[in-house]
């Protein structure tokens, strides 16, 4: 348990503020189309290469790089298990959204990740994809639908999912090596979150 007050965090590290969200019944979809021209796709099987280009195009200004440190046989471990179901949006050769459904646990749906990328934002895809991924999640036996987000993602993203109707149910802090510096990110990337170099 943390104590009241501020709490130093280590130059190379990034502190974040995780909020767990659930649904625990089918909430009710807007009945969005996809935006024109754009395609919803299942991904049967996907290549290692297409999921790091889409988890990467959708989630590095956010500096998501929870996937990207993956082995080769860790990554495959999971979006190839048949019990791990991924979406996106085409339009030609063209895909712009990361829809991943986990049902590994019984009972329960996890939205593992969801976004579309920068060309996408502002078309209604998200709430489009969010219709489709409640449908999804529902469309199997579970009780419990649930996500969480964090100070890193898009500050638009908590408010969002509690309109798709997941409740906030829980609060952490997470502290991790900054991808800037332990994994050789960009440094300009995620202008939102300071960079202290060790």
């Amino acid at each position: 348990m943390l104590a009241d007050g501020l709490h130093d965090v280590p130059l190379g590290k990034i502190a974040t503020v995780v909020t767990h969200l659930e649904m625990r019944a089918r909430a009710d979809i807007s009945g969005r189309a996809a935006p024109e021209g754009w395609t919803l796709r299942r991904v049967e099987n996907p290549s290692l290469g297409w999921y790091r280009r889409i988890f990467q195009a959708v989630g590095e200004d956010w500096l998501w790089f929870s996937r990207r440190g993956l082995s080769d046989d860790a990554l495959a471990a999971i979006i190839h298990n048949d019990d791990v179901a991924i979406w996106t949006l085409s339009n030609g050769d063209t895909d712009a959204a990361l829809l991943e459904l986990d049902f590994r646990q019984r009972g329960e749906c996890e939205l593992a990740f969801f976004g579309v990328t920068p060309t996408l934002i502002g078309t209604g895809a998200g709430r489009y994809l969010m219709d489709v991924a409640i449908d999804q999640a529902w469309s199997r036996d579970i009780t419990r639908f649930h996500v969480h987000t964090c100070t890193l993602d898009s500050p638009q993203a908590l408010g969002f999912y509690r309109r798709a109707g997941f409740t906030p149910i829980r609060q952490q802090i997470e502290i991790d090596d900054d991808p800037r510096v332990a994994k050789g990110f960009d440094h300009e990337l995620a202008p939102h979150v300071p960079l202290l170099l060790p």
